[in-house]
């Protein structure tokens, strides 16, 4: 499985043509306390940059996007009961959605996690 990273903060985990995506541990640092995290239906279609999360904390409410294209095919319902998983495990068991990537050539546009890793610390 490979990770990348988008500049908003998202990242996906690729495993064949599935994809995890999920908020990273610094993205959730700056929104603070997680209180809801709205997900997206099965079944949606999503282009690259569609906003088919809201992750709501007590500093505010943010939009998380998608780092490409696809068709949603699982969302983390355990965040319904539990938001603060965001927090906890940002990069684990805290993920988002998953999805079927409808054109892996999209992945090319996205970061490693040391190339993020220096764009968090130009921040």
């Amino acid at each position: 499985m490979t990770r990348y990273y988008t500049k908003d903060h998202e990242w996906i985990e690729v495993d064949g043509d599935t994809g995890t995506v999920g908020i990273t541990d610094y993205a959730q640092g700056q929104l603070g306390d997680i209180t809801f995290v709205e997900l997206p239906d099965t079944g949606a279609a999503l282009a690259k940059g569609d906003a088919p999360c809201v992750v709501d904390s007590v500093k505010a409410a943010s939009d998380v996007y998608s780092p490409v294209s696809g068709t949603v095919t699982e969302s983390n319902h355990a965040l319904a009961d539990e938001p603060e998983l965001v927090n906890t495990q940002a990069e684990s068991g805290g993920w988002l959605f998953r999805l079927t990537l409808s054109d892996a050539g999209e992945l090319g546009g996205l970061m490693d996690r040391a190339a993020y890793d220096a764009f968090v610390g130009g921040l």
